[in-house]
């Protein structure tokens, strides 16, 4: 699914349940996380369809390392010869995607949650199981706004993973969350803002601190990494997040 303005000149490719987003300046954009392998033919037909080419795409920003968002990473500075951007604290997980840190055991939560089965089934479809680390990234660095199109701002979000950071677009009066807060969990399927559960998440109570980051952006638009977007401001977004607590 390719979704034009989901915020101003910001658009949402969603493939196998994992967002990516296409963020427009001029007549170049930036890539906010890469997806799963699956998605690479529905991102050349996403810059089609915004009349740009793949060569338009100046930069790739991962939020952090996860399988579910490097997938297309390698691929992408192969072809694009284009720079690749996380906090260094994800640089050895890019590497390794699949070596990452998780409070809670995994094998149950299928059995536990069966709504996830679908969730999880579309992501193996996408790809999940053969994903390639990159390495030779650039660093992400927290309160610095980054010189790429959109001109986006990183708040670090710590807890999902260690290094997890959110980009802030003040023009475009959004945030895109990554995985800090969203609004699908593919481990529970269960919808609204919350945090990602422990099968997941390296430390749940960081990673609810971490949402007062989010918080303070102000923002209208509320972009996850996993589950549509959310238009009702990013206070109602966190709160309910809370709310929600760990899984």
């Amino acid at each position: 699914m390719f979704r034009t303005d989901v915020a101003p000149g910001v658009h949402l490719l969603q493939h196998g349940n994992v967002n990516c987003y296409l963020v427009e300046e001029g007549d170049a954009l930036t890539l906010v996380d890469a997806g799963l392998p699956g998605a690479w033919a529905e991102l050349g037909r996403a810059v089609r369809h915004l009349g740009r080419a793949p060569e338009d795409i100046r930069a790739l920003v991962l939020t952090h390392a996860h399988f579910d968002h490097v997938g297309l990473a390698r691929r992408l500075m192969q072809r694009l010869n284009i720079p690749v951007y996380a906090h260094p604290e994800e640089w050895t997980l890019a590497a390794h995607p699949y070596r990452y840190a998780h409070e809670n055991p995994r094998a149950l939560y299928p059995v536990r949650h069966p709504r996830a089965i679908p969730v999880l089934a579309s992501m193996v479809a996408a790809g999940a199981g053969w994903v390639r680390g990159v390495e030779g990234l650039s660093s992400l660095e927290p309160g610095v706004t980054l010189t790429v199109p959109g001109s986006p701002r990183v708040v670090a979000t710590y807890g999902h993973t260690f290094g997890h950071c959110s980009l802030h677009l003040p023009d475009r009066d959004a945030v895109l969350s990554g995985d800090a807060l969203v609004t699908l969990d593919p481990y529970t399927g269960r919808t609204g803002p919350r945090i990602i559960a422990g099968a997941a998440t390296a430390d749940s109570s960081m990673a609810l601190a971490s949402l007062e980051q989010i918080a303070a952006t102000g923002a209208t638009h509320v972009l996850p990494g996993h589950g549509d977007p959310w238009h009702e401001g990013v206070d109602s977004a966190v709160r309910r997040a809370h709310s929600n607590g760990r899984a």
